[in-house]
């Protein structure tokens, strides 16, 4: 069976799972937690941000997958902590913009969301580092919008995006030595992959 968008219902159990993952694995991602700074709160800080788009997503009825990536987007700026949790919030803010409206998301929907957020959160970004979580959203973009063009099936879409996410998550100590020095990847990054493994 092809699956070929994604509806409101399939989008609730997609943000409940990417939240209750990163929540899972907050404490993993801390301990990653060196750059920019060595505070160790990454994880705790993106499950606080997505734990408060995911509240709003639950309180709205809408069967319209387009209401709840707004209230998806609007929670997590009211909760965004720290600066992962604020690119975290940016990101799928773009994501909402290019998703007004609509019903159901498809392949090349997702990839048009992807690419906005990314866009959306480098301008939120006063120095944008590579290496970082805006590095490995790139990738998602990328991949996505490549996939899109291949497949319009989301069970082939979405596993080809998240392992290329890994990859590009694998290279960025070679981008920050710092990470590399602490023989780790980036935190906000890996944070990112939980929310996108666990949707």
């Amino acid at each position: 069976m092809v699956l070929n968008e994604i509806d409101s219902k399939q989008f609730r159990d997609m943000v409940r799972v990417a939240t209750h993952r990163i929540g899972k694995n907050a404490e993993f991602v801390n301990s990653l937690n060196v750059f920019p700074v060595p505070d160790g709160d990454t994880g705790t800080n993106m499950n606080l941000t997505i734990e408060s788009g995911a509240r709003a997503v639950s309180e709205n009825p809408s069967s319209n997958v387009g209401d709840l990536t707004e209230s998806l987007a609007k929670g997590m700026l009211m909760g965004a902590r720290g600066n992962s949790g604020v690119i975290t919030s940016q990101l799928f803010r773009g994501f909402y913009k290019a998703t007004q409206g609509m019903k159901t998301l498809t392949a090349q929907e997702l990839a048009n969301a992807f690419s906005n957020g990314v866009a959306t959160a480098y301008k939120a970004v006063m120095k944008p580092k590579e290496g970082t979580i805006l590095t490995v959203a790139s990738g998602i973009a990328e991949k996505a919008a490549q996939m899109a063009q291949e497949t319009d099936d989301l069970e082939v879409f979405i596993p080809a995006v998240i392992e290329h996410a890994e990859a590009v998550l694998a290279k960025t100590p070679d981008m920050l030595p710092v990470l590399k020095e602490a023989g780790v990847v980036d935190s906000g990054g890996q944070g990112l992959l939980e929310v996108i493994k666990g949707a």
